[in-house]
């Protein structure tokens, strides 16, 4: 299952490192820091980029893709193991897109992003349902 991170909550949890140092614990690092997920971002270049409406279905069948909205909303929709689901993603939330998923944006009021996205592989179609592609 993918989740839709909001970063300023697990910004809140975190108990940050006073004067860190060599005498910092093991202990008082993992209490600074949270992990938001894991991917492959090889060969990835970074964007920011703004627009409304609908992007389209793409997959990247060479690694996986960070998305980090900035600015604005967007329904993301996400094929994994052949299951659609639908995320509601507001500004300040990170998703990790995993390699070779059918995803999309659609965003009626527009949406600013931030993406750590594999390059020279990028597939796009605007068909109602990417499954049906083989």
């Amino acid at each position: 299952m993918i989740e839709a991170i909001k970063v300023s909550d697990r910004m809140a949890a975190l108990t940050p490192i006073r004067d860190r140092g060599e005498h910092t614990t093991e202990e008082e690092v993992m209490q600074a820091f949270a992990k938001l997920g894991e991917g492959n971002f090889l060969d990835c270049a970074v964007f920011l980029g703004s627009f409304n409406g609908n992007a389209g279905w793409e997959r990247h069948m060479k690694g996986d893709e960070l998305v980090h909205v900035m600015a604005g909303s967007t329904e993301f929709d996400i094929i994994v193991e052949g299951e659609k689901q639908t995320l509601n993603l507001d500004a300040g939330m990170l998703v990790v897109v995993p390699r070779a998923c059918w995803h999309r944006f659609r965003s009626e009021a527009g949406v600013t992003v931030l993406t750590a996205t594999p390059q020279h592989d990028e597939i796009h179609t605007f068909v109602e349902d990417p499954r049906d592609l083989g």
